[in-house]
């Protein structure tokens, strides 16, 4: 496996028209950036959120792979193969600069409030007149290049079922116990109850990786659920620092509300999809990697994450399962709030566990297993970085920060875990061998 990627590496290095000074991996990385301030904005829910990055970062990929000539090709493992065509490349043109304002256009034309987009695409021209003294004319090109590569990735997205979600039968809670039912503050319904639908990348379907079965409900204290249900009220009563520490550094929730007075102000946090897209600039920055290896791990991290959310919430929506809030408030203790705010969905399998194991799993394919970095992706929202030995101690991080917070239980975060490392291999699977015979 390590061979196939350094052999990889060695088939990104191709001919540019011109001589071109490569801008650092920290370019690509916070130009990425601006992706995820406006879904902030929008207040994108976490399986959108992961959507819009996948295609953004294909509209990098392809614009980047057209310029390289390489037959290393990852639409080529897809489940269903994009027609994308060739596009005439300039004689001027810049790898860093088609890749990034591809990536851009594809967000400006897919997101809600992806005209704010406009801003950062002007940032990139300036950045690359001052700092690498392209012409007007070889920007110009160069713009025209990446626009039509991007055309044709938002149109192969347009396929992809997103567009018909509104369109399928509307949710309605099973007012049964053991049943999800929205929780306090603010009662929100279901969110996206037809995400299984979306066409994924590299998984032949949202049902091919498995989960285990979770304990069955049961108000019986002795049973193997009414011990996780005491497990989560015990946890939240003897709770340390570090573990309240580890719960609010890995919330990730976008929906999370505060109450002053009868206001309710909604409080902007990352998706735990971000995050993941952060940990993965954080890796590229600190192993000074190339742009071509940069473009590649946010690529295959953000097509890894789609997947990963499609399977989880087929899992979910099909287990139906009640959150520990709606259960302890019943039968232990109706007072009692959990750390974290309560997503709106089903609590099975553990979105958390699901998507951080697949990310972890692609990203040590990518980067090695014990990979030291620091994690400074929630210190824009104030908080301090936390130091990791490798991806997948993150991601197991990032998996028992739920129960720390109350919104899951343990054997949904266990076969959360598993089920993520299952979505991550089959990727893996599917993108090996991919490059010249």
């Amino acid at each position: 496996m390590k061979a196939w990627c350094m052999f990889v590496l060695m088939c990104c290095v191709g001919a540019v028209g011109a001589k071109e000074k490569s801008a650092p991996a920290s370019d690509f990385v916070k130009y990425a950036f601006s992706l995820s301030e406006v879904m902030l904005h929008d207040v994108v829910n976490p399986p959108a959120a992961s959507r819009f990055y996948a295609y953004c970062m294909l509209g990098a990929y392809q614009a980047l792979n057209q310029v390289e000539r390489e037959p290393f090709d990852l639409s080529s493992r897809f489940k269903i193969r994009p027609d994308f065509s060739g596009v005439p490349i300039p004689s001027c043109v810049s790898k860093d600069f088609v890749a990034a304002y591809a990536m851009l256009e594809v967000g400006r034309q897919l997101m809600p409030s992806g005209y704010l987009l406009e801003q950062t695409q002007a940032t990139l021209l300036q950045d690359f007149r001052k700092k690498y003294h392209f012409s007007a004319k070889c920007l110009e090109e160069n713009v025209a290049f990446a626009t039509a590569v991007a055309a044709q990735v938002v149109d192969y997205s347009r396929t992809d079922g997103y567009s018909k979600l509104s369109t399928l039968k509307r949710y309605s809670p099973v007012v049964e116990d053991g049943h999800w039912y929205p929780t306090p503050p603010e009662y929100m319904a279901a969110v996206e109850p037809h995400w299984q639908t979306i066409r994924p990348f590299f998984l032949d379907s949202a049902q091919q990786i498995p989960s285990r079965n979770a304990a069955e409900f049961s108000t019986d204290k002795d049973s193997p659920f009414g011990k996780l249900t005491y497990e989560v009220y015990e946890i939240s009563k003897k709770m340390s620092a570090e573990q309240r520490a580890i719960a609010g550094f890995w919330d990730c929730n976008p929906f999370a509300v505060q109450y002053s007075g009868h206001a309710a102000i909604g409080i902007k946090k990352i998706s735990p999809g971000g995050h993941w897209m952060g940990i993965t600039g954080i890796a590229c920055v600190t192993s000074s990697a190339s742009i071509e290896k940069t473009v590649l791990a946010h690529t295959l991290v953000a097509l890894t994450l789609h997947d990963a959310f499609i399977s989880c919430w087929h899992v979910k929506y099909q287990s139906d399962r009640v959150r520990p809030e709606t259960v302890i408030n019943k039968t232990i203790d109706p007072s009692w709030r959990p750390l974290l705010q309560t997503p709106p969905f089903p609590e099975n399998t553990s979105g958390h566990s699901v998507i951080s194991a697949a990310s972890a799993s692609v990203l040590t394919f990518l980067f090695g297993d014990n990979f030291k970095f620091t994690d400074t992706s929630e210190a824009y929202f104030g908080l301090p970085a936390r130091n990791f030995g490798s991806f997948r101690q993150a991601a197991a991080e990032a998996g028992v920060s739920r129960l720390y917070g109350g919104i899951h239980f343990r054997d949904s975060i266990e076969n959360g875990q598993e089920q993520g490392e299952g979505v991550g291999q089959a990727i893996i699977q599917k993108v090996q061998g991919v490059g010249r015979p």
